[in-house]
């Protein structure tokens, strides 16, 4: 889901690494509608109530940075960057003031969720809903990108945007609206978390989940079901990370030191490319 918030932006020329913040960001929408809602109201609704709540806010903040990139001219690297920090310093400064939970002494924390609001796992398995949710939204983005006009006009304006404004593609629209659906994507990302994982909102959230996510965005090439497997290969190698730990006696940092060796393989690939002997294709 992460991913996403810089896969899609990105076919329309944007590179967007603002993805941890609109997850925390739909993290604390997420734990304001739960807190809120409680038991008011049957769960299921509860649930799509703060699932909207995350995909508002986190399309919202990303959102931001999209329109300072049309309307001022702003790097969307930079700002989105920075909003990360923006959001991270906003959730502290929240659970140590006035939603900490005085109860809860282990970190600063807000209230719990009500249990009834917390997502389950898929039957027969360990693995909670979040699962699927990424593999709906991971397909309806590919969807939209590849077989609708709304995905062709982005597509078309990220090849060259100056021949889709002489076509009379409406490009700041499509800037805005796209940097949206990406930054929804983690904000229901942070949803997941808070209601999978947490269970409150505290600094656990920002688990580098977003980061990482820009990692998937770029190794699947910003194809929605690539990072569906990119995905689950990275996971698969952090949480390999206690594992090494302890067989090779290897300290936790290997696991980064594997995700920046790939992240390197991939931009050495784009650079090299047609430039040495053996990336050149062969004459057929």
């Amino acid at each position: 889901l992460t991913a996403l918030c810089t896969a899609l932006p990105a076919r329309i020329g944007l590179v967007i690494i603002g993805n941890e913040g609109a997850l925390v960001m739909g993290g604390l929408a997420a734990v304001v509608v739960g807190l809120g809602v409680g038991t008011s109201m049957p769960p299921l609704v509860a649930q799509v109530l703060m699932a909207i709540a995350a995909l508002v806010t986190g399309g919202l903040w990303i959102l931001l940075a999209g329109a300072l990139r049309h309307y001022r001219g702003v790097n969307e690297t930079i700002s989105s960057l920075l909003l990360n920090y923006i959001a991270i310093a906003f959730i502290n400064h929240l659970v140590e003031g006035p939603m900490r939970d005085v109860e809860f002494v282990t970190k600063p924390s807000s209230a719990e969720l009500n249990e009834a609001l917390w997502l389950g796992t898929l039957p027969g398995s360990r693995i909670h809903y979040g699962l699927l949710y990424g593999l709906i939204v991971c397909v309806i983005a590919y969807v939209l990108i590849q077989r609708t006009t709304f995905g062709f006009a982005a597509r078309t304006a990220g090849g060259n945007i100056r021949a889709a404004r002489i076509a009379g593609l409406p490009v700041g629209k499509l800037t805005l609206a796209i940097c949206f659906l990406g930054g929804s994507c983690a904000g229901l990302a942070g949803m997941v978390e808070i209601a999978a994982v947490q269970k409150r909102l505290n600094e656990s959230l920002v688990s580098n989940y977003g980061y990482a996510g820009i990692l998937v965005a770029f190794v699947s090439r910003h194809n929605p079901l690539a990072t569906i497997l990119v995905a689950i290969l990275l996971g698969g190698i952090l949480a390999s990370g206690g594992i090494l730990q302890r067989s090779h006696d290897l300290p936790d940092a290997t696991v980064l030191v594997f995700q920046g060796i790939v992240f390197l393989c991939v931009l050495f690939s784009d650079s090299l490319y047609g430039r040495l002997p053996w990336f050149q294709e062969k004459a057929s």
